[in-house]
């Protein structure tokens, strides 16, 4: 049974330290037999939640690309957010898509709940907590316990300058090994 993953970057940065381990952990993924589909939120138009309970019809009623994310987002067994750390929190990319996720709260989250999850953060500062990561993984960690979810791997690590990441061998094994541990998690029965 093939294993679906979706990867989304939220870096602004197409080509930055969360889009080159994110790039990895598809090819780990993709290695292990997993079909991944990569997407790069900082070029889709997304627009926050209104905070209208509209939803509460079957469906968010704003017209913008996350209309074509959620059944995206509900058809993937696994899914990867690779972002870099702003202003110690995840980018605003990144929360602004999983904000829209309160549009399945109409169907009681069953499209995004029971999931395998992996996280992917970078950050110029030397550790999780002077960096802010902290604040992004306790994030995630309460929105995979409401999801009843499970976090197979966080890979992060302090990478300043742009292209860091190729020169830590050690953080792309890392990533290529969530990526794989994406891919078997559904194949394991798990």
């Amino acid at each position: 049974m093939t294993t679906n993953i979706l990867i989304l970057k939220g870096s602004p940065r197409e080509k930055g330290n969360s889009a080159i381990l994110a790039d990895r952990a598809a090819l780990g993924a993709q290695e292990a037999g997993a079909q991944v589909e990569s997407i790069y939120l900082h070029g889709l138009d997304i627009r926050p939640c209104d905070g209208c309970d509209l939803c509460d019809a079957g469906a968010c009623i704003i017209e913008d690309d996350m209309q074509t994310l959620y059944p995206k987002l509900a058809a993937a067994d696994a899914i990867l957010l690779a972002s870099p750390i702003y202003w110690f929190t995840f980018t605003a990319q990144v929360k602004l898509c999983i904000d829209r996720w309160y549009g399945f709260q109409a169907h009681h989250w069953q499209e995004v709940s029971h999931k395998q999850f992996g996280f992917i953060l970078t950050y110029g500062d030397t550790d999780l907590y002077t960096s802010g990561a902290i604040n992004a993984i306790h994030t995630y960690e309460t929105m995979c316990r409401f999801l009843e979810s499970k976090i197979v791997g966080i890979v992060h690590g302090s990478l300043d300058k742009v292209g860091d990441a190729e020169k830590h061998p050690e953080l792309l094994q890392q990533a290529y090994n969530l990526g794989k541990l994406l891919a078997s998690e559904k194949q394991n029965g798990q």
